[in-house]
Formats: structure tokens, sequence, C-alpha cells
């Protein structure tokens, strides 16, 4: 692929003549090539955004709806030549790339086409005492203006086409940088929407590096939704806090799922193989950290060597672990490996490289005997390692499950939900599961997010559309004929209504408002003699 095909549904023209090519992680082999945006490509393409959203904003959300729900069916005619293209740019074995992918942004375009114009509905407020005195408010949500996302590689169709698709929806325009690993899955959401009936200029892809992306966060957009690395992440917020740019951070996990002693063994290690090594381990909600009873430990072990021993990893379709994404990724799990072992893990399967040619893969991998000292349980590993440590008390394992410095997900393994719900409210990460593992971001009605390290704000669910528009209080006051009481001029009079209200008013109670009430009318009569607010008999404002 050229780089003018590439550049095909971008409305990108004029770029700098540097490019990145796009290999297949399963092989080396180029897939296609793409230019690098610079920042006057990225001013370009923001000015071009700023004159479209404007039109796109005037359109019912009925209207914009409808542009994603004719972008879920040409997805879905394109399955297959889709799903294809993610798996060749990210390494993922073709079952995961429609399951991962496209099934989550399939739902996730469904539900906010059908709901997002009720959810976006105004939304009435109680204001109290203040209704019964001619008062009415309630909440609009109008739209950002040009939204800016920079979206990560280990999903580059289901997080950057939710994202976009709230965006949307919620009548913004949209500068859309993909990851430099899968920039062809990037062009090809930007031909989907534009194939769906998007009008030009409304959504604008530019590809590039981390200097593009670095050049879209400082030009101006009104909002940044960034999915990351915490140490790119803090770039960004720094960047977008000198222009007072709001963002929204997602900046990874070091998950962690515990296992109770009267849990069901059986699904919770196949529950902790899959949330462990499913896109090779490179889910910011994979299962980075197991912790397991000691009195199941033995046994559930076994289950997860046994598991994981029968797991095949390679490029074709029938594989369950594909490849790493990148060479730099690969050396960071063997980094963590290597670590661990040193510091007294025991190795029970896996803990190497695969010479699969030009390939990056790694055997999925179990340690045992690992503690907080570890790299592996303190860092990011993003790929197929499953630590496991063990745990005397349910208090001391929540107490291990919070030491860490990210605050994503986290799962809980027992038969008691009631119990699992209650140790939940226990944990600091933004999603708690109970009997379930890894998958909960592609549940479109639910809030995705986390605390600590693992940034802030939402996307999915309410929460995530609310990301995309401005709350705007609208307050309207029916009683016209009046004046306020608490206007000018603050007479002897006013004081008393004042210090009334400071007493009984503000009590929220309705023998309250009563007893204001008497001083609230003499205040309004004495408005209504002297309208003008001057002490009778005076021509003078000033003292």
């Amino acid at each position: 692929m050229s780089a003018a095909e590439a550049a095909e549904g971008s409305s990108e023209r004029v770029f700098s003549g540097r490019e990145i090519i796009s290999r297949d992680p399963k092989t080396g082999v180029e897939i296609g090539r793409v230019p690098i945006a610079v920042a006057d490509d990225v001013r370009r393409a923001v000015e071009r955004a700023r004159a479209a959203r404007s039109a796109w904003a005037a359109r019912s959300i009925a209207e914009r709806a409808r542009v994603l729900l004719h972008a879920r069916r040409i997805a879905l005619d394109r399955l297959d030549e889709i799903a294809q293209l993610i798996a060749r740019e990210s390494g993922k074995p073709l079952p995961e790339a429609i399951a991962m992918d496209l099934v989550p942004s399939l739902d996730l375009l469904r539900y906010f086409a059908h709901h997002a114009e009720r959810l976006l509905r105004d939304e009435p407020i109680s204001i109290g005492h203040y209704a019964l005195l001619g008062r009415k408010s309630h909440i609009a949500y109008r739209p950002l203006g040009t939204i800016g996302i920079i979206s990560p590689w280990n999903f580059p169709w289901s997080i950057p086409v939710g994202q976009v698709a709230t965006a949307l929806v919620a009548g913004n325009a949209v500068i859309l940088k993909p990851s430099e690993l899968t920039p062809l899955t990037g062009l090809a959401i930007g031909r989907l929407f534009a194939q769906a009936g998007l009008p030009e200029g409304v959504l604008q892809i530019v590809t590039g590096d981390g200097t593009t992306g670095a050049a879209l966060v400082a030009s101006g957009v009104d909002k940044i939704i960034f999915t990351g690395s915490v140490e790119t992440g803090r770039r960004v917020a720094e960047t977008a806090a000198r222009q007072l740019t709001p963002v929204v951070l997602e900046l990874g996990g070091k998950d962690a799922m515990i296992v109770l002693a009267d849990a069901d063994l059986d699904k919770a290690a196949a529950a902790a193989v899959w949330g462990a090594f499913a896109n090779a381990g490179q889910a910011c909600a994979s299962v980075e950290r197991c912790y397991v009873h000691e009195s199941i430990a033995a046994e559930f072990l076994r289950r997860v060597v046994e598991e994981t021993a029968r797991l095949k990893v390679g490029a074709d379709d029938g594989s369950d672990l594909g490849a790493m994404s990148s060479e730099k990724q690969l050396k960071v799990v063997e980094e963590h490996v290597r670590d661990a072992l040193a510091r007294g893990a025991r190795l029970l399967v896996g803990g190497r490289r695969l010479d699969r040619g030009a390939g990056l893969f790694y055997a999925p991998t179990v340690l045992a005997n690992v503690d907080h000292s570890m790299l592996v349980m303190r860092e990011e590993t993003f790929g197929p390692v499953l630590p496991v440590m063990t745990f005397r008390t349910e208090e001391e394992a929540i107490e291990l499950a919070n030491d860490s410095a990210y605050g994503l997900t986290a799962s809980i393994w027992t038969r008691d939900v009631n119990r699992g719900r209650a140790l939940a409210g226990e944990l600091c990460v933004g999603t708690v599961m109970i009997n379930e593992v890894l998958y909960t971001h592609a549940i479109a009605q639910a809030p995705w997010g986390g605390v600590r390290r693992s940034g802030w704000g939402r996307t999915h669910g309410r929460l995530g559309l609310l990301e995309m528009v401005a709350p705007q209080h609208v307050h309207a006051n029916r009683l016209t004929l009046l004046r306020d009481p608490w206007w000018y001029k603050y007479s002897p009079q006013a004081q008393q209504l004042f210090r009334r209200l400071a007493r009984h008013f503000t009590d929220g109670s309705l023998s309250g408002l009563v007893r204001a009430m008497p001083s609230l009318a003499k205040r309004w009569w004495e408005m209504r003699r002297d309208p003008s607010g001057r002490e009778s008999g005076s021509n003078s404002t000033a003292p």
C-alpha cells in the first residue's frame, strides 16, 4: 500500500514525506506504509474538523445515530476483511480479532445509536425551595467541539471505534491518531465512517508516531482521549494542562485475581489462563497478579499448568496465542521473567521466547513463589505471564491486591457472590468482577476506567458518553413581575430577610419556608413601593 493509498479516507493530503512501515508481528512481513503527519498536518486536520463540526452538531441525535447504524452494517458486511487486517497488524489470532475487537464495537455502535438520545436528554434539577419561588433548572448536554483521540495498538479497532462513535453521536468532530504499530486499521476506521455517510471533515485520521500524537495534544482541540502507557499519559496530561485542555486517560493496569478457598477451581483455573494469556497478555485488564488461598493453591496451580500446556502458539488461525506486538514489548516480558527467577520464583511452564522465524512469540508462562519485590508483581508486564502468590486470610488478599500503583480492574472468585460483593467494596479499582475476568471492556453500557496510575475519566456507558459533552445548567425565573428580593438596595428590611433566610430557608423544611415568608413578603412590598432600589427622596447612588 502506498502512502497516498493509506491516506485515503483521512482527508490528509500533504505530509512530511516520512513513512511508517506496518509489519505483521507473526511473520515480520511488510503489510503497508503510511505517512507520518507533522505538526502542520495536524493543524490543518484540526481546522478542517472545526469547519465541519457546526453542521454536524446541528443535526439531531437521531440523524447522527443513523450514521453509526450504517457503519455497523458495513462492518458486518466486511467482517472477515476487517478481522484479517486487525489480525495481521496486531499479531493476534483471527478468532480474537473477531471476538475481542469486532464483536464489542458492533455491540457498542448499536447501543449508542439506540440510546444516546435518551442518555443525553435534558435533565431537570430539583432546586428545593427555589422552585416554590418560581424558579426552574435543568441540565442540557452540549457537544464539546473537536475531540482528539490517541488510540493504542493492542485493540486497534474496538477501542478507537468505541471512542469515535460516542464522540460523533454526541455531536463532536474527531481527530483520530492510531498507534504507529496499527495505522492501517486506523485508516480503515476512517473509511468505514466515510462510507457510512459521515460528512467530510467530521472525522480526520492522522497517522504518525509519537511526535504526531504530541502535536495533536498541543493543537488546541477541546478534549483529548488517550489510551496508552503511564509515561506517555503523564506527558499528555502535562501538555494538555498548559492549555487547560481536559483529558481522559486510560493508562493500563496491574490487575489482580483473588481466588478464595470456596471458589470453583475448574472455572477459576480456566479463567486465570484465559485472563492472563488472551491477546498474548497484551490487555490493560489482563490478569497480571493472581492471589490464591493457600489451602487450594496446589490444586489450582496443577489445573492452570495443565490448561496452559494445551495452548497452541503460532501464526495460523488455529492458534490460541498470537505474536507479541513488538520486540520492545517482548523484551519487557523477558526482563520481568528473568528478574522473578533471579529473586526466587519457580517456573512451572513456559518462560522463553519461541523460535517462529521472524515472528515475535513468547510461550505462555506460569510462575509460582512470587512476591511483591519482583518486577512481575509491581510493573505492568503486558505479556503472557501469570504469576501466582498465596494468601492466608481474605484481609491479606485485599491488602496484597491494593498494594499496587495501578487500579483498573480486579476479580474475585467465590461461590458466595454476596461475600464477593462485600470484598469488592474494599478494592481500589475502577471495575470489580465476581466470577468473571478481563472482558468487561466489551460491555458498552458499563463505564470503563480506573483510579491511581490507571488514569482518570471514563469511556463507555453513560459516564463515557458524558465525557464527550459539556453539561450546561439552564435556569429560568417565571416570576418576572417581581424583582428578586436579594437585589439592591440593601435596606434594613433586606438585612432582616437575609437573616431569616439563613436561619429558616436553608434548613430545607417546609416549615422553614413558611417562617421566612413574612420577611419575603415585606421585602417584596418594599421593593414594589420603591422599584428603583433607592431610598425615598434620594437621587444618588453614591454614599
